[in-house]
């Protein structure tokens, strides 16, 4: 149990300018800082597996005009840091607390598990209701449905239109959990939404948001919407007028990406036409945000940093990110503050008008000075435990942080899983920390760790004292009455109003998930470990 107590946790700490430490330990003062006259209306656009170099500005086979045009003209986050998977990123989105102080740091919630958002954490629409404001969310949740309760609108969003679990079809919307148990998975507020199926989801989505700003009133009444995209997610299958013009891309998977990154960009136009259509752009923040770094083998890309989606390395967890507002004082920047995604929290509430100093419990800080007028942020371990801390230029990670691949474009994605992962034996088999300035070495490659002890034991000791506010970990064994077809064919809510809950604390395992495999490519395994050293780490 003790090994698991930290599993997900990965802390954007900002640095201060007037500590010697660096670490950032205590809220500051912003009372000075710029603030909008009126509670602005506020878009929060979150991707789901788009990757450090699946948009225009770092890649060149990626297209995303739009995209590129409100990053250049608003302030552009490069430091900026999210989850390595969907759920504790989005956890920490709506809570403003780091996921080992919701229970939430076990991986992601599946669909049938009796578990979900914490019910007492007040959450960030709930925050921005109280502040007067019209709360609308339009796209995938995946914070869990097991009871009502669970339900977007009832954790503080006036309306609701999407998507329960992690994954679903583009145009079906069915959605499975392994590969015989599936379900219906498109609502409409608390109801499914039969029959609205067929088109394909970012359309849809991007419909139902212009449809929103078109029908209210933006003189009247504070706008949030919350868009949580199901792209760039698999399954890869956008419609082919959009594979078109990437037809000249060797990797399929790469050609097929690229096609869905387009449509997020067609979508974000189309949104930030009816915000100023409508009377609502003067007096609006848009945010840009992936939810976790890309999966390489299904043609997402995190080059050059090292890793991908679900590890703790730059590609797992430095996300695409941008703010694009006329509020904002200074303008058509490159920030290079740290920036994590629990920060979001106390800044919109702060946006609002609302006071983030009355909340208790909030890890994440109002980073609104920092983007608006570029101020500076403020602010003994079993290294077996899977962790990592960003501190000013200093990055410590233990455990296993998962592999540690560096992906080029349209490298290898072709090739059988099988064989991909003979190549990630590194030698590092038996390392348990890792420290890279990743200012200067934001791709990870120069290890740290033996030249700076001094560095080491303070990060550690940190670690040490945010495990001591963890909570429990919430990870139940499935429940079989998700079964969609107990349900009228459908992913909804299996637990009655009123039942008792059961114990969640704890992690379930299912049987063998630990056991050892033979290899069976054995004789290929030397050929990859060489592949991996002179290929990837030095040639490219």
């Amino acid at each position: 149990m003790a090994l698991c107590l930290l599993f997900g946790l990965f802390l954007g700490l900002q640095t201060s300018a007037s500590s010697s430490s660096g670490l950032r330990s205590s809220r500051e003062d912003i009372t000075t800082a710029f603030r909008p006259r009126q509670p602005p209306h506020i878009i929060f656009i979150l991707t789901d597996d788009q990757g450090f170099n699946d948009i225009g500005y770092h890649s060149r086979d990626v297209r995303s005009p739009t995209l590129d045009k409100l990053a250049s003209e608003g302030v552009r986050l490069e430091n900026y840091y999210v989850q390595p998977l969907c759920t504790p990123s989005r956890s920490q989105l709506i809570t403003g607390r780091y996921q080992i102080h919701t229970g939430l740091q076990h991986s992601i919630i599946r669909p049938r598990q009796p578990n979900c958002l914490p019910l007492d954490a007040v959450t960030l629409p709930q925050r921005l209701q109280e502040a007067g404001y019209s709360t609308h969310m339009v796209g995938k949740w995946h914070l869990g449905f097991y009871r009502k309760d669970c339900l977007p609108t009832r954790r503080g969003f006036h309306t609701y239109f999407g998507s329960l679990t992690g994954s679903v079809d583009y145009y079906t919307y069915g959605s499975c959990d392994g590969k015989s148990l599936c379900g219906f998975d498109l609502h409409e507020g608390e109801s499914v939404a039969w029959g609205r199926g067929g088109k394909y989801s970012t359309h849809l989505y991007t419909q139902r948001v212009r449809k929103i700003l078109a029908t209210h009133d933006s003189s009247s009444q504070p706008l949030f919407i919350f868009l949580s995209l199901q792209a760039v997610h698999t399954p890869l299958n956008p419609p082919k007028e959009y594979i078109y013009p990437f037809r000249r891309m060797g990797n399929v998977p790469r050609r097929k990406y690229a096609a869905m990154v387009s449509i997020v960009d067609e979508a974000v136009r189309n949104i930030t036409y009816a915000l100023r259509k409508y009377g609502f752009y003067r007096n609006s923040v848009v945010i840009f945000s992936t939810d976790n770094g890309a999966q390489p083998l299904t043609g997402g890309s995190n080059w050059p940093l090292r890793g991908c989606k679900g590890t703790y390395w730059e590609g797992g967890i430095r996300g695409v990110g941008f703010v694009h507002s006329p509020l904002i004082r200074h303008r058509r920047r490159v920030s290079r503050a740290l920036i994590h995604i629990t920060d979001w929290y106390p800044t919109l509430v702060g946006l609002a008008g609302g006071n983030v100093s009355q909340y208790q419990g909030l890890d994440g800080f109002d980073v609104w000075p920092t983007i608006s007028e570029g101020k500076e942020g403020h602010g003994l371990w079993d290294t077996t435990v899977q962790a990592a801390i960003r501190v000013g230029d200093w990055k410590l990670l233990t455990g296993d942080p998962g592999h540690g691949d560096w992906v080029p474009p349209q490298i290898l994605t072709n090739f059988p899983s099988s064989w991909w992962n003979l190549e990630r034996q590194t030698g590092e088999k038996r390392k348990s920390v890792w420290l890279f300035n990743v200012t200067g070495d934001p791709c990870e490659r120069h290890d740290l760790a033996v030249h700076r002890p001094d560095v080491v034991k303070e990060l550690l000791a940190r670690l040490v004292l945010y495990n001591r506010t963890a909570i429990p970990v919430r990870y139940p064994p499935d429940d079989t009455r998700a079964n969609p077809s107990l349900n009228g064919g459908a992913w909804r809510p299996w637990v009655g109003e009123g039942e008792e809950e059961e114990n969640w604390d704890g992690i379930y395992y299912k049987r063998g998930k630990n056991r050892k495999r033979k290899c069976r490519l054995c004789k290929l395994q030397s050929f990859f470990k060489k592949f991996n050293l002179k290929i990837m780490s030095k040639k490219i």
